[in-house]
């Protein structure tokens, strides 16, 4: 059979092989989803599947002369929302710190540590209904993981406008505790006065705790960075839906 694979998906393959067409003589008993992840595509990053132009399935057993499409998973991906619940939650691997603050900044729910081995984070991938975002191919290919996605570039600024772009999530800048997660509180200024430098008290009125860590946050203390990067993901997350 041949199985002709869009473009978005070739990094996956090896460098050897990263081609669109791929000729793959089926052995009777694999599926095509076994097939696909036998090239090193995970299969959280493939989309519809086509049989002589019939969608199909990972379990479609392929045969001698099938001309298969495998398409990448369609952007915006939607995923399953619990009752209530706006936006996906997300959960990073240990390598992805920076790539998490940024989603936090952004108040979007992020989970990350950064001494969690594999099994335990498709645990609470799994427990807690969050996207695992990794750069580990090997994690995504985890049978017992709900649903995950692969992070596409090597710095945090690409790494965001990849995911912005591919879950288009409604974005609540300022609300998360970029440390832990925690959903910030307003607080008034007397109850943090004695916390703060003099003149932070002088300067500014408004400040945010956060309930879980006891950060303090005030809207000077975010630079020109922050604030480039939360007007950057607006654009993004605008041009996506």
């Amino acid at each position: 059979m041949h199985l002709r694979i869009t473009a978005e998906l070739l990094l996956f393959l090896p460098a050897s092989r990263r081609r669109e067409w791929q000729r793959v003589a089926p052995d009777g008993t694999s599926t095509l989803g076994h097939v696909v992840e036998s090239l090193g595509i995970p299969l959280p990053e493939v989309g519809p599947m086509t049989v002589d132009g019939a969608e199909v399935g990972p379990s479609y057993q392929p045969a001698a002369g099938d001309v298969v499409h495998v398409h990448a998973v369609p952007r915006p991906q939607r995923v399953p929302l619990e009752p209530g619940r706006l936006a996906p939650r997300f959960l990073l691997d240990v390598h992805l710190g920076t790539l998490a603050r940024r989603l936090r900044l952004l108040g979007l729910d992020t989970a990350y540590h950064n001494d969690m081995d594999d099994p335990s984070l498709v645990v609470q991938a799994n427990a807690e209904r969050r996207v695992l975002l990794t750069r580990d191919r090997g994690l995504l290919r985890r049978r017992a993981l709900w649903l995950g996605a692969y992070v596409r570039g090597s710095n945090p600024h690409d790494q965001l406008h990849d995911l912005l772009e591919r879950f288009a999530p409604p974005l609540r800048p300022w609300t998360r505790c970029t440390a832990c997660n925690g959903e910030l509180e307003p607080v008034g200024k007397h109850e943090v006065e004695r916390l703060l430098e003099a003149g932070t008290r002088r300067t500014y009125d408004a400040y945010g705790r956060c309930p879980e860590c006891g950060q303090i946050y005030w809207r000077g203390a975010h630079s020109e960075h922050l604030e480039e990067i939360v007007r950057s993901a607006a654009r993004a997350v605008g041009s996506s839906q």
